[in-house]
């Protein structure tokens, strides 16, 4: 299994921004966060890649623990956000491989 969470939560105060999510997404599979701006799916994507602590709850990324294994995760896997440019004095390859 590529991806697994179990009961992961995130809040922020009294703000619950991920509630409780269990997912398994295996290797070679496509799989997608949907929903309304608000709706959590930045969050849930900051604690797979090991950017932000889970309030609750556990998972694992390419086998690493997201709680105690962050900075493996982060040197295997690639994570470009939502706001980002690409830098104009770099190949498109070059721009992929700087991101991932």
């Amino acid at each position: 299994m590529s991806v697994k969470t179990n009961q992961l939560t995130r809040r922020f105060g009294k703000f619950v921004a991920v509630d409780q999510v269990s997912i398994e997404v295996y290797q070679r599979e496509i799989f997608g966060f949907l929903g309304a701006n608000g709706a959590g799916k930045t969050t849930m994507i900051r604690m797979l890649c090991g950017l932000l602590k889970p309030s609750d709850g556990d998972g694992t990324v390419a086998g690493y623990d997201i709680n105690t294994q962050s900075e493996a995760i982060k040197k295997n896997i690639g994570y470009m956000s939502q706001k980002f440019s690409l830098y104009e004095d770099l190949t498109i390859s070059e721009n992929i491989e700087f991101y991932g």
